[in-house]
């Protein structure tokens, strides 16, 4: 009779955490998430012309010279798979991953017209630890800013002020390092 008053017990108590853990607690969440940062909770999407064309918080693959390349995806199969999200894991000593970071600094100058000796900002050569990384430092995309406006024939002068429209101090003046949103940037600059 005890046992089985502590198994009702216990039962009902695995109901009701049930209930406020995990039915309770995340409607509330996203509820309120929904009404205090909507854009957020809803991904951050981008939308142009009534279509979403990307995420502010998700990198792309940008190939094309007219417009600027973000950080390497180890993430999935080909990269830049939100499904699968990481890193490569492979660190400093690791000779694979020397060779592919001395491989994409040798095309990153060669793309953008650079001496083979010239230093390469290092996120143009390695991946984040998300593989999914939508930033640049400033420094990333200034080499990058002759092949654009080449590319796209426009003058130097005219992506770099898209350029510096689109770079993001540090937060709140102290937090973090300035950044360029890649895809923001070349949104910019297909509506030049």
């Amino acid at each position: 009779m005890i046992k089985m008053k502590i198994l009702r017990r216990a039962f009902m108590l695995l109901l009701v955490m049930t209930i406020i853990t995990g039915i309770a607690y995340p409607l509330a969440v996203t509820g309120l998430a929904q009404v205090i940062f909507p854009h957020q909770a809803n991904g951050s999407l981008i939308v142009q012309n009534g279509q979403a064309v990307g995420s502010e918080l998700i990198g792309q693959n940008f190939s094309d010279p007219r417009y600027f390349h973000g950080r390497p995806s180890t993430a999935g199969k080909d990269g830049y798979d939100a499904a699968s999200s990481g890193g490569s894991n492979s660190g400093p000593t690791n000779r694979s991953f020397l060779d592919t970071a001395a491989q994409r600094a040798d095309e990153v100058r060669k793309e953008n017209g650079l001496s083979p000796d010239a230093p390469v900002p290092s996120d143009l050569i390695t991946a984040s630890a998300s593989g999914l990384e939508p930033y640049i430092t400033p420094a990333a995309a200034q080499i990058q800013v002759t092949r654009v406006a080449k590319a796209r024939n426009m003058s130097v002068q005219k992506v770099q002020v898209l350029l510096d429209q689109c770079t993001k101090g540090r937060q709140f003046g102290f937090l973090g390092e300035p950044r360029v949103n890649v895809l923001q940037l070349n949104l910019a600059l297909d509506t030049q």
